[in-house]
């Protein structure tokens, strides 16, 4: 069993940077790849960026290449999503979540979900 708890999240302006945070708890995710997602409003959510755990490898959606770092933290348990550069369409409630599938970007596959945080871009 493992829980997420998304934060970092907040209102800011077109260009300017968040860095959200995932932090889990309960038993060991060292075998697992984490990944963000988001979800605007009347939108699907879909995919944003993953790590994975065994190797620390990192995958990223072409809406956020080139803009957004993940990384972790092993001795916090806790992943980051540093976002650069924020546009308006970045807006969403971001989720982390934890999969046993090797590098899977389909929300389906994703074992274990947090809460969401909230991140609005103004123009």
């Amino acid at each position: 069993q493992v829980q997420l708890v998304e934060s970092g999240g907040g209102l800011v302006q077109a260009g300017g940077s968040l860095r959200l945070s995932c932090a889990a708890s309960g038993r060991t995710f060292s075998r697992y790849t984490m990944g963000w997602f988001r979800q605007a409003p009347g939108k699907e959510r879909e995919f944003v960026a993953l790590i994975r755990w065994s190797d620390g490898s990192t995958y990223y959606a072409d809406s956020v290449k080139g803009r957004c770092t993940i990384s972790r933290d092993n001795a916090k348990n806790t992943v980051y999503l540093q976002m650069n550069s924020l546009k308006p369409e970045d807006t969403a409630v971001y989720y982390c979540g934890a999969t046993y599938y090797y590098g899977t970007t389909n929300q389906d596959q994703y074992d274990y979900w947090g809460q969401g945080t909230q991140v609005t871009v103004s123009s």
